[in-house]
């Protein structure tokens, strides 16, 4: 995420976190005796391991369970975690965080500065192949280390003390305070980490938590489990629910019964409830820093044709996929960063990076690059397989697209693989698909939340894309124009309107997600980008 000076972030991107305080103020309204939440999620949680989480149901329970140096409170403003104090050198290399001497794990042990060098150094090293290792480039050592060159004792993260961390830079980074609210930033207890070997993090028991909350219940693939109040953490005084129950309803008819029969206090909502609903006290529409995408597996030859990729992306009307399919208010994408995640003089960044090409729907178009593309590849028709998630929503979509291209394209049979989420992201990761349908929600309020994807040696890079006057505008973004913030969203801008372009990845839509949230149900802080649901602070009126 991004996080600024003590409390605020870069001067560049304005933060794009619009926090929900859920159906009202925090203040109104007289405490339940019972302190009970009830919640609905559309897919499963994967992991507890934060070196290795990738979806965001699991980051979700690892921030209300776990406890970082800082919090994502309302409108995406830094709180209180383990940091009591942080200073900044001059130059910006070097920043000194003074740790509260009073958080434990939920096993009794201190949390110190070394919980946090021995997790930083587990997430980069290459024996863990954390997805997310590349999110510490900038910090001394992390890309030489991810790349095996160096060991990950050399990481520029030491402990002086059992309460001081010091973390050294290569370069600045203008959203480095962000990051440090980020999941993967997070500390773990080196302790249970090798008691639990191989099955850290893969079931509730195999883990220790310091956060307001504690998973219970979870198996490591039941579609049930529980956050109950932490009696360790260091504010629990502050902490009002006692417990939470997740509840993984695919089908939002299912969940939304249940919300009506009073066994859910939440629940998503697909196309047609939502236009039913949306004049309900109790709806919701929650904006979301993430943009859906198609992704080409360009080890297969057909899909390093650009006119075949062209062709797929001005096939798919996406105005008409958000309004008839979704109809949540999700919006079309223009670029692959989402609109409202970052601004410069008053300029949103997504308007600034927009472009026609790639984003546009052109059926006419599509038909004469898919036919001088079938042409070059010297075939008359194409088969391959759509690959998405199993909820209602992603089949859906899928189906939508199925059609779109069959229509549209002619010669092209394509086939829907809707697969459990845990799946489908190993089969994205280990590049067994041929297109597929791909989300990425902002871990903080900066384009290179998005944009860092695409180059070459990123792991979330599954379509394996690779173009090198990209790579050297991201390149430059973080290295000689980081420091001028004009020259920096110019690098950005130019990148994100090349991957429209050269069709790297086809961007769909910017998520919003229809909800219903009971009107008892207060304190909820929702934010964009990062973190999604902070339940620190929730609580139940009568």
């Amino acid at each position: 995420m991004n996080w600024k000076k003590v409390l605020s972030v870069s001067t560049v991107f304005a933060i794009s976190g619009l926090a929900l305080t859920a159906c009202g103020s925090k203040s109104s309204g007289q405490a339940a005796s019972k302190q009970v939440l009830r919640w609905s999620e559309t897919s499963e949680m994967q992991t507890l391991d934060l070196s290795k989480v990738v979806d965001t149901v699991s980051s979700d329970m690892i921030s209300n369970s776990t406890e970082g140096l800082y919090r994502l409170g309302k409108n995406s403003k830094v709180t209180p975690g383990l940091a009591t104090k942080t200073q900044v050198s001059d130059n910006g290399l070097k920043y000194t965080f003074t740790l509260r001497k009073n958080s434990k794990w939920s096993n009794g042990d201190p949390v110190t500065a070394n919980d946090f060098v021995y997790s930083w150094r587990r997430t980069v090293s290459p024996k863990t192949a954390s997805e997310y290792a590349y999110i510490f480039e900038g910090i001394k050592n992390a890309a030489a280390i991810s790349a095996g060159q160096k060991p990950a004792s050399t990481l520029g993260v030491k402990a002086q003390g059992k309460y001081k961390l010091v973390v050294t830079l290569e370069r600045n980074i203008p959203y480095f305070k962000l990051l440090m609210g980020f999941t993967t930033f997070f500390p773990q207890d080196q302790k249970a980490v090798e008691k639990y070997g191989s099955k850290y993090g893969t079931a509730a028991k195999y883990m220790v938590y310091n956060g307001p909350y504690k998973v219970t219940g979870w198996s490591g693939s039941n579609l049930k489990w529980n956050l109950v109040k932490n009696n360790n953490y260091w504010d629990k005084k502050n902490v009002k629910l006692d417990n939470i129950s997740f509840q993984v309803t695919k089908s939002p008819t299912t969940s939304y019964n249940l919300y009506q029969d009073n066994k859910l206090d939440e629940t998503y909502l697909n196309a047609e409830q939502a236009k039913q609903l949306s004049n309900n006290k109790e709806y919701v529409s929650l904006k979301q820093a993430r943009t859906n995408y198609l992704e080409f597996n360009q080890a297969k030859k057909e899909f390093q044709n650009k006119k075949i990729r062209e062709a797929i992306s001005y096939a798919v009307n996406r105005q008409q996929l958000v309004t008839k399919v979704l109809g949540n208010g999700s919006l079309p994408a223009e670029s692959i960063v989402s609109k409202g995640l970052a601004l410069r003089n008053n300029k949103d960044f997504s308007d600034a990076a927009k472009t026609t090409a790639g984003v546009s729907y052109n059926k006419t178009k599509a038909q004469k690059l898919w036919k001088e593309g079938l042409k070059e590849l010297g075939v008359k028709s194409l088969s391959f397989s759509l690959l998405s998630d199993d909820d209602d929503v992603n089949k859906s979509v899928s189906t939508y697209l199925q059609s779109q291209l069959e229509t549209n394209l002619p010669g092209a049979n394509v086939s829907v693989l809707n697969l459990p989420k845990k799946t489908r992201i190993t089969r994205s990761t280990s590049g067994q698909f041929d297109v597929v349908v791909s989300g990425w929600a902002a871990d903080f309020s900066d384009p290179i939340s998005f944009l860092d994807l695409f180059t070459k040696n990123n792991s979330y890079n599954f379509g394996k894309w690779s173009n090198e006057q990209y790579d050297k505008m991201i390149t430059a973004s973080k290295t000689t124009d980081v420091n001028n913030s004009s020259k920096r969203w110019d690098d950005l801008v130019r990148a994100s309107k090349l991957l429209n372009e050269e069709q790297g990845v086809a961007p769909l839509y910017q998520l919003s997600q229809a909800q219903m949230l009971k009107s008892k149900v207060k304190g909820v802080i929702y934010n964009t980008a990062g973190v999604a649901f902070n339940f620190k602070n929730a609580y139940i009126t009568k």
